[in-house]
């Protein structure tokens, strides 16, 4: 009971301190329902499509919304910043190197620490929403390499 506690409370602390460091970069805040979303060919990744959704990929911390059709692979790549992803709809199987792969439904999630090589595949019969944050400035690798 009590080592679930402090699992409980540690969540929260880092919860807590995550929100704060987002929080920092917005200073006007933002509200966008979904259905707002103006999504945009991926200029790599021709069956992805993505939209900002807060922050400055070219500069700093960013949110983003990708949509990718059932099928569309993301292939393995890496980015120096962290990534973290949230599933909104579909079936994501995410693979990272020394991971085993996981499906990933709606709310599912997954960190991949800077440089640290990961690819994504909707495997859902309709489009999979996702949400990828970055805490800087936004590049990309391709390949397993680093």
């Amino acid at each position: 009971m009590k080592q679930g506690i402090n699992r409980l409370l540690a969540a929260c602390v880092a919860v807590g301190i995550c929100n704060v460091v987002l929080a920092e970069g917005i200073a006007t805040g933002t509200i966008k329902p979904l259905s707002s979303v103006q999504f945009s060919p991926d200029n790599d990744v021709k069956c992805l499509s993505s939209a900002i959704e807060a922050g400055d990929p070219m500069t700093g911390r960013s949110t983003l919304v990708l949509k990718a059709p059932p099928g569309c692979v993301v292939p393995w790549h890496y980015h120096t910043a962290e990534e973290q992803l949230i599933i909104i709809s579909g079936t994501v199987l995410a693979e990272m190197i020394d991971h085993q792969p996981t499906r990933l439904g709606p709310g599912g999630f997954a960190v991949m620490g800077g440089r640290m090589p990961h690819q994504f595949t909707c495997q859902d019969r309709s489009a999979c929403l996702m949400f990828v944050v970055f805490d800087r400035a936004y590049d990309i690798y391709w390949g397993k390499g680093h």
